[in-house]
């Protein structure tokens, strides 16, 4: 038997070789992972000979970009780095655009916005766009838009005895579904064909508290999701960061003009005087600085539910207590598209809003307050028992974000196309 080495043109990483233990860390410094090798793909052709290896040595695939939503369950696997795989290309009179493995949500804003299109990005820039469609995907659009996975059209898949395939809804309609919004337990996608939509302005930004006006700011926010066109998506956040009193914000973002925008955001001036208001017409390439999350590694704890309701009683829970040791506090206000019929393993997202729940751990003592404070905010408030799939920690499972009948059927489809476990994603349905 030929070596892993002999096997594929990009880099390979064994136990003890320089630079090993740096190859295999995810993005999220949290996690620890074991690993048989490191393969860096060079390009699809790679990706198949990978996979057709790890099946005759009897190890499993697991497949990243980089590992931001890395688990540590890679024992025995040959963990595939798709970095490489960075093509974008768009095709604007069709409204099109095909993205390799690698290529960050950023890349793909920067090539649709000189087009006046856009994809369906979160609020990170440095995500890859098929990591996020292969989990659903929660968009900055999505209220106009729906799930990520919605806009997928077409895939380049290696199937689990190593061959390449294009996967559409015409071609094979099981696993066209199964893997917009499951994750990668089916094969591994090496690029994707999806949807753009119009976006010829866009306004939004970040406006800024003291932490003292937390009420105030959430009375706003409310009153302003409760009637909200699909065209406007606002998430609320509390934060505390280390060394700094604590604050909240409300980031926004509007597919119209900033006349309009503004109209819908008024509440927001009724308030005090905000520390800054980053608020302006922006380019949809520009996303990225709305948050401005880390961009570099770091080690992260998170937690995620979807509520069922935003009332005052959910509201004098939400601001009861500090939020320290955590990080941030995120309302993400759903509805919209999100509640029509979606072809893929999550359906409809009926709830109104996502509570997502952040700390550093930076010590082991402080890990376990953070866990215990996420724990105690996500079953004070009105949750559905229900999360989205990208949202999952490493605690979870596929079972926390699928509803029983979707999960058996991902089981089925499993057992049908991958029965001997080649792929092992972050999030295993089985």
């Amino acid at each position: 038997m030929s070596s892993i080495q002999d096997s594929v043109r990009g880099q390979v990483w064994l136990p003890g070789d320089p630079g090993f233990d740096t190859a295999r860390r995810p993005w999220n410094r949290a996690v620890e992972q074991p690993v048989t090798a490191v393969v860096e793909a060079a390009d699809a052709d790679d990706v198949a000979a990978v996979v057709r290896y790890a099946r005759s040595a009897g190890l499993g695939v697991s497949t990243q970009p980089n590992g931001h939503g890395a688990t540590g369950r890679t024992d025995g696997t040959i963990l595939l780095r798709t970095r490489l795989l960075s093509t974008v290309e768009v095709d604007p009179v069709a409204r099109r655009a095909r993205v390799g493995a690698g290529v960050p949500s950023g890349r793909l804003q920067t090539a649709a916005a000189s087009h006046g299109l856009t994809g369906l990005p979160g609020s990170s820039p440095i995500v890859s766009v098929v990591g996020v469609a292969l989990g659903g995907g929660l968009s900055w659009f999505g209220r106009a838009h729906g799930w990520v996975s919605d806009s997928v059209v077409g895939l380049d898949v290696v199937d689990a005895d190593g061959r390449p395939r294009h996967v559409t809804a015409e071609s094979d309609p099981d696993l066209f579904w199964a893997l917009r919004g499951a994750g990668g337990d089916f094969g591994v996608v090496t690029a994707l064909e999806l949807a753009l939509h119009p976006a010829p302005r866009l306004y939004g930004g970040r406006m800024l508290w003291a932490g003292e006006h937390a009420s105030a700011v959430l009375d706003a926010y409310r009153e302003i999701t409760a009637d909200a066109p699909e065209e406007l998506t606002t998430w609320f956040d509390l934060l505390h960061f280390p060394g700094a009193e604590p604050m909240v914000a409300v980031d926004s973002t509007y597919l119209g003009d900033e006349r309009r925008a503004r109209e819908l955001l008024a509440p927001l001036d009724h308030l005090p005087q905000p520390l800054s208001d980053g608020r302006a017409v922006r380019s949809v390439a520009e996303l990225g600085a709305i948050t401005a999350e880390p961009t570099d590694p770091t080690a992260g704890l998170s937690r995620a539910e979807l509520l069922t309701e935003l009332d005052d009683a959910a509201a004098k829970t939400l601001l009861a207590a500090p939020i320290a040791p955590l990080l941030s506090v995120q309302v993400r206000h759903l509805g919209g598209a999100f509640t029509r019929p979606s072809d893929s393993p999550h359906g409809p997202l009926t709830e109104p809003y996502a509570l997502y729940l952040f700390g550093l751990p930076t010590d082991p003592a402080t890990a376990d307050a953070v866990v215990a404070k996420q724990d105690a905010l996500a079953t004070a408030l009105p949750g559905s028992g229900r999360k989205p799939f990208t949202f999952l920690n490493p605690r979870e499972s596929a079972a926390d974000a699928f509803a029983p009948a979707a999960l058996a059927r991902l089981r089925d489809l499993k057992r049908r196309y991958d029965p001997a476990g080649v792929f092992r994603p972050n999030f295993p349905v089985a």
